[in-house]
């Protein structure tokens, strides 16, 4: 049973879904078909002619529904390889806008947060807000210092808000999962956990603050990207303060051609802004989509917004710049092996199998100008094709194929011309050379050595220690269910096979004994080899050969191979 805000939500919901002519999706599932003659029967129905597309229909639903249902919109919008193409594109063009909440809430919000009245914390306060969205807004503020800063506050009543919806999502995704036809292939409620996880992130502004400052370290001097200050002690749970930055959004073509910008070097920049971030740092902007760049006159990209960011372990990292290198020389089985060995994909899956998928999938690619192939389109097909072979879902992995969708499309906006792979490759070569080279393991082992001169003392006692345990037969072995079921199973079949060798082999002892012990003298003088085997063959008895052949086949039941 719904509670009952619940019921009246899902009504809401299926009141727009009819709306926009997408109560089929209600019927289309094995449970509801039934009813689907009723649907047909309503007059209603009978006339009524969606306006748009089913990626139109879908896009305009989510914007009635509202703001938490944009946001879901936008972040399904990055799973392209769950969504068919038309929704997806639609999906992505949604727009986080939202009416600001009045600026009173937003100074009450504040002065909460520092205990202070707004005239005390900061010298001048503008209260039109010159950003909103469905989480937060933001205004422009001076310090008492002269700093101009932005104060981004959330949305007062949000969370609860939130907790609701995405409960219903939970539910709805559920029964998707449950009566829909293509539910257990798209895992819906993996998506609905997915978008949770980085909404309630989002919430954070102190999480948010922490992400700006880390981004802001690792570009530190740098002419490539500028990360506004986080001025720390005014940062809250729900109000954050970070320097204010001018520049040309990066959309704005005109007014980056009239500033003198460079387009080239523009686009190239943003790709190594990117690589830079994943195979330098492991930690990257994941919502780079052109409302949150800015270009300073000198032709810096500058970020804002960092709510999502993303990262990668030592292992991705490994694997994804392998996995494009082997891609570019056509090594199908390769980036089919490195699935397996990254426990990408499960460790039954069969590497044959999987190289045809993917050579299937990327070849038609090659056929256009190696300056036209796109990273986050391979990735997007490579996931695409996996998800067939139950590729495990990596978050972190879609996080960052969303990315080079944006940074490639922006690139390709600004230059036409930007040959992505010319620009990638001798970056990949170069870290690929850093990661396996004689300078990797001499870091590894800088970075190592104080750790191991802190155990090394107490490495002789440990030894000691574990060889006196082992003579007493104290050890013990910590194993979990499965390993324990292993064994038992393993010693089972060894006690079978030990039974096995002891009947067989005293079978085939007896069947010897009983022939030795009845076998009449037989005369073969002048007789050849062959002549006289026949002849013992022919004074065997019965008993022997009853008995060796229950002995042989018991060896052979037990023979290796045979579980």
């Amino acid at each position: 049973m719904y509670p009952h805000t619940q019921f009246l939500r899902l009504f809401t919901i299926a009141r727009i879904l009819a709306r926009h002519g997408l109560d089929e999706i209600l019927v289309e599932g094995h449970v509801m078909r039934p009813l689907l003659w009723l649907r047909r029967a309503m007059p209603w129905n009978w006339f009524r002619r969606p306006k748009g597309n089913r990626g139109e229909r879908i896009r305009r639903t989510l914007e009635d529904l509202g703001p938490i249902f944009v946001k879901f919109g936008q972040i399904l919008s990055t799973r392209r390889d769950l969504l068919p193409d038309d929704i997806a594109v639609e999906l992505a063009r949604l727009q986080d806008q939202v009416p600001p909440f009045p600026a009173e809430v937003a100074a009450r919000t504040i002065e909460a947060a520092y205990g202070q009245s707004l005239s005390e914390v900061f010298a001048r306060f503008e209260p039109e807000p010159f950003a909103s969205a469905s989480i937060a807004q933001v205004h422009g503020a001076t310090l008492h210092s002269g700093e101009d800063i932005i104060v981004k506050v959330l949305r007062p009543g949000i969370l609860p808000v939130i907790r609701r919806d995405i409960a219903l999502l939970h539910t709805i995704a559920a029964n998707l999962e449950r009566f829909w036809a293509d539910g257990r292939r798209l895992r819906p409620r993996e998506v609905v956990a997915e978008f949770e996880k980085t909404i309630l992130d989002e919430l954070d502004l102190l999480r948010e603050a922490a992400n700006a400052s880390q981004l802001r370290r690792n570009f530190e001097d740098s002419p490539l990207l500028y990360v506004p200050e986080v001025y720390w002690d005014y940062c809250r749970k729900d109000v954050l303060v970070m320097e204010r930055i001018h520049g040309t959004p990066v959309g704005d073509i005109e007014a980056l051609r009239r500033a003198g910008i460079n387009f080239q070097q523009l686009a190239e920049r943003g790709v190594e802004i990117f690589f830079t971030q994943v195979f330098r740092d492991s930690f990257f902007h994941a919502d780079m989509h052109p409302g949150n760049i800015f270009v300073s006159p000198e032709g810096q990209y500058i970020a804002v917004d960092f709510g999502i960011m993303g990262t990668l372990n030592p292992e991705d990292q490994r694997y994804l710049a392998e996995n494009f290198l082997a891609f570019f020389n056509r090594d199908y089985r390769r980036v089919a092996q490195l699935h397996l060995d990254s426990g990408w994909v499960p460790p039954d899956t069969r590497v044959d199998e999987f190289e045809a998928a993917i050579r299937t999938v990327c070849e038609p690619i090659f056929d256009r100008p190696l300056k036209e192939i796109s990273f986050g389109h391979f990735l997007l097909r490579l996931f695409q094709t996996a998800r067939r072979f139950n590729m495990e879902v990596q978050p972190q992995l879609v996080l960052l194929q969303k990315t080079l969708l944006n940074i490639e499309g922006l690139g390709r906006q600004l230059y036409p011309d930007l040959d992505l792979w010319q620009t990638a490759k001798p970056y990949l070569q170069r870290w690929m050379a850093e990661q396996i080279g004689p300078r990797s393991i001499l870091k590894h082992l800088r970075e190592q050595a104080p750790q191991w001169f802190e155990n090394l003392p107490r490495l002789p006692n440990q030894l000691h220690d574990y060889l006196d345990r082992a003579n007493r037969g104290e050890l013990e072995y910590k194993l979990d269910d499965e390993q324990l079921e292993s064994i038992h199973a393993e010693i089972r079949r060894a006690n079978r096979r030990t039974v096995g060798a002891i009947v067989g082999s005293t079978l085939i002892l007896s069947a010897t004994v009983a022939f030795v012990s009845t076998a009449p003298p037989l005369d073969t003088h002048g007789l050849g080899l062959w002549e006289h085997l026949l002849l013992r063959l022919e004074t065997i008895p019965l008993a022997s050969w009853l008995l060796g052949g229950l002995g042989v086949f018991s060896l052979w039941l037990i023979r290796p191979g045979r579980s």
